[in-house]
């Protein structure tokens, strides 16, 4: 406790926020996370990026079937799961547009291993103790590979 008070005054007395979150960014380096010693990996990464860029973002869902495995398991509670059931769900709301060269939502982090690929995203929420202001937090969507396919997805999205 004695060494706390000191580093606490001098934190006060330099005008630095003792207990302030660090804010979530994406990272400027995607073609970096793609990168892989495992070719497997390295291609279960591109297939989730180039999935996310096209379909997810770019609201292709007609290229749904180069992605995504017929019997696409979903874990998210509000969308079906099956390719078809992601289609149709998807393109209630999705709008094709042209497909930019990288993910455009701020990515933080790639993460692959065996036949597991995570995306883990920079996300801004409104602050609920605090009206007016925003937060940052990370965001994950974890997806298993199968036979070069999409064949399931995790986020920690709750039931609406």
């Amino acid at each position: 406790m004695k060494r706390i008070v000191p580093c606490l005054a001098l934190a006060f007395s330099l005008g630095l926020p003792c207990f302030a979150q660090v804010p979530v960014q994406g990272s400027p380096d995607q073609d970096r996370m793609l990168a892989s010693a495992d070719g497997r990996v390295a291609a279960n990464k591109r297939l989730v990026y180039d999935f996310w860029r096209e379909v997810f973002e770019g609201g292709h869902l007609e290229l749904a079937d180069k992605y995504m495995a017929e019997g696409y398991i979903q874990h998210n509670p509000n969308v079906p799961s099956g390719r078809a059931a992601f289609v149709s769900f998807f393109g209630r709301i999705a709008r094709p547009k042209p497909v930019e060269n990288r993910i455009v939502a701020p990515l933080v982090a790639i993460l692959g291993e065996g036949d597991m690929v995570v995306l883990a995203f920079a996300r801004e929420n409104p602050d609920p103790k605090n009206p007016g202001q925003k937060y940052t937090t990370t965001w994950f969507d974890m997806f298993r590979i199968e036979n070069g396919r999409i064949a399931e997805h995790w986020d920690p999205a709750q039931k609406q």
